[in-house]
């Protein structure tokens, strides 16, 4: 399945929310805690999806496959040039580039 535009920004807004609410703290935020965990659940359902040998690792191709973010950021992403790229180090590289947008505010 291709994404469109408008879910290929829903798909970023989600994974950028996922990140925003898994720093908050449970204290109170029950309602964010839910949306954390659907969005974090989203994320590994394409990840998934995407991870087509079944070897937690997405190669460039798998991304842009189905996770067209990952693929335009698959260098910036895989840091370690291992040729593959892990959920936790998209979620890193997100958190990076939430941090660094917050910073330009």
């Amino acid at each position: 399945m291709k994404l469109t535009r408008p879910s290929l920004r829903i798909a970023q807004g989600a994974l950028a929310g996922l990140l925003l609410l898994t720093g908050i703290t449970a204290c109170g935020q029950a309602p964010a805690d839910q949306r954390a965990e659907r969005l974090q659940s989203e994320l590994r359902k394409r990840f998934g999806s995407a991870d087509t040998n079944v070897d937690g690792q997405l190669t460039r191709e798998e991304a842009s496959a189905k996770m067209p973010w990952v693929s335009r950021n698959f260098d910036a992403i895989d840091t370690a040039r291992k040729g593959t790229v892990t959920l936790a180090d998209i979620e890193a590289y997100a958190m990076t580039r939430r941090g660094a947008r917050q910073a330009g505010k």
